[in-house]
């Protein structure tokens, strides 16, 4: 896949290091320039009116310099706010207060009491791993207050740029202008919430951005790009091209979860699925699915070319002894809920898992990654691109954590967050069908990275055509993401 028509999205470690090598190449100046035509256009919405700058003590204020610079040169009524000293600037930030000065702006310590039009958060950008306190905290609590739309120059003050974690008070921004390229923390967690509508400006370091280990997901580009597997532009074909994927989970009372992963699979172009139950006895046809094949856990990765493994699953010592022969079959293999539960409790199907030759794919939320990397839920939400790598590089496999801005981890060290869906997935049954769609993306014959690539920003975009259509996200039921996928995907082959 042609990595370089995604969106890069860079650490702050690999940001600062791309910051470096262009340190005398004028980027707050570029950044700022570029920040203010984002400002005069929510001016423009809102018919003018006096804008409030809150310019912190560090490269972020002096990105704030800038902006409020040229609103004033465009005539724009400015108060900047700023409890520093200009002398204890850095060098870039000094030099922009400077300017500011020199064009015959002035800094105020408070917000007057008038109202404004737009507030520009430049506090503290990427540059903040803590969370704000004392007056600096008074003056986030008055921008959220204050009624007007609010621009972050960067990143919303108060998210972590790595994390998307939000330490309170934070900025709740209506649109954040974000420089070079989007930061994870943007995507995935808090962020999509406090960052509002993100612009990304490059400030003329695209070719810095061609390596980036990081992509953004969006269902448009990713379409547009499809493999010829999921194009069905060929008419000499038949079942067996499009692979046989096997399903084994569904255990006493959970019958229904390997069932809508079948379905999923079904209806995302796998040309044989075969359901393979723990319980006994076990449905014998699915009448809403009769394509679907339903037989023993033990019998039915006979012959498959790709494997599901941990829907419905439970935990059982007959679940455990069907997840050891899964792991030993020499085809990919995606692990999903109580698969992933009972490698997070067993060392021996751990080692039996790092000893597999064919590709290991897994779906955690959360709380599954949490007990496979033995931590906290609310640790593995703190750092969830950490947690992703981690977790990638201890199952040596392809792993998404689940979530808002999924976060995708690869083990040579890539990573990528998606973009689409919405809160219609948050309803039970959705990660059945994630893993279905990924079981068919690998069954058809897709490299374990971009099967896995395609079934999350896939599903998070049948999710999206679903509230499009006015079918959610309240009451949206996992089982109509299917049927929404393959539309996505008809649309595409029909063009």
């Amino acid at each position: 896949m042609d990595d370089s028509r995604l969106a890069p999205v860079l650490t702050t470690d690999a940001l600062r290091a791309i910051e470096a090598r262009h340190a005398r190449d004028g980027l707050m100046e570029r950044a700022g320039t570029a920040a203010t035509a984002i400002a005069q256009a929510m001016l423009a919405e809102s018919r003018g009116g006096s804008v409030v700058v809150l310019a912190g003590r560090g490269n972020n204020g002096g990105d704030g310099f800038v902006v409020a610079r040229e609103l004033r040169r465009a005539f724009h009524d400015v108060d900047v706010v700023f409890r520093g000293d200009p002398a204890a600037l850095p060098a870039d930030a000094r030099a922009a207060h400077a300017s500011f000065a020199a064009a015959g702006g002035a800094t105020i310590r408070e917000p007057r009491g008038r109202g404004a039009s737009l507030v520009v958060d430049a506090l503290f950008g990427i540059g903040l791993a803590r969370a704000i306190g004392g007056d600096y905290a008074a003056l986030v609590e008055w921008a959220n207050r204050s009624g007007a739309p609010v621009l972050a120059l960067d990143l919303p003050s108060g998210l972590d740029a790595d994390s998307g974690t939000l330490r309170e008070p934070a900025i709740r921004a209506t649109a954040t202008a974000t420089f070079i390229a989007l930061k994870p923390g943007l995507l995935t967690g808090d962020g999509p919430d406090a960052a509002g509508i993100v612009s990304v400006h490059a400030l003329g370091l695209d070719g810095d951005l061609a390596r980036a280990k990081g992509r953004r997901l969006d269902w448009p580009l990713l379409d547009a790009m499809r493999p010829e597997r999921l194009s069905r532009a060929r008419r000499n074909v038949h079942k067996g091209t499009f692979g046989t994927l096997a399903i084994v989970g569904g255990a006493a009372g959970m019958t229904g979860a390997p069932i809508l992963a079948g379905r999923a699979a079904v209806r995302s172009g796998a040309g044989k699925v075969r359901i393979g139950f723990i319980a006994t006895p076990h449905p014998g046809v699915d009448w809403n699915a009769p394509e679907l094949m339903l037989g023993d856990a033990m019998h039915a990765i006979d012959g498959a070319d790709a494997i599901v493994a941990g829907p419905g699953m439970g935990r059982s010592d007959a679940s455990a002894n069907a997840l050891r022969r899964v792991i030993d079959a020499p085809v990919p293999l995606a692990l999903d809920a109580d698969a992933l539960n009972l490698i997070a409790a067993s060392a021996s199907l751990r080692e039996a898992l790092a000893a597999r030759n064919a590709a290991t794919l897994a779906t955690p939320h959360p709380a599954e990654a949490a007990r496979l990397l033995e931590t906290s839920t609310a640790d593995v939400q703190g750092d969830r691109l950490g947690a992703a790598v981690s977790l990638s590089r201890r199952l040596r496999a392809h792993v998404v954590l689940k979530g808002a801005g999924s976060v995708l981890a690869h083990p040579d060290g890539r990573f990528d967050v998606n973009a689409s869906g919405n809160p219609a997935l948050a309803t039970a049954g959705s990660g059945d069908v994630l893993a279905g769609m990924l079981g068919a993306m690998l069954a058809q014959g897709l490299d374990p990275a971009s099967a896995l690539r395609y079934a999350v920003c896939l599903h998070g975009a049948a999710a999206d055509r679903l509230v499009a259509r006015g079918a959610g996200p309240i009451g949206a039921g996992a089982s109509e993401l299917a049927g929404a996928a393959r539309e996505l995907l008809n649309f595409q082959s029909a063009r």
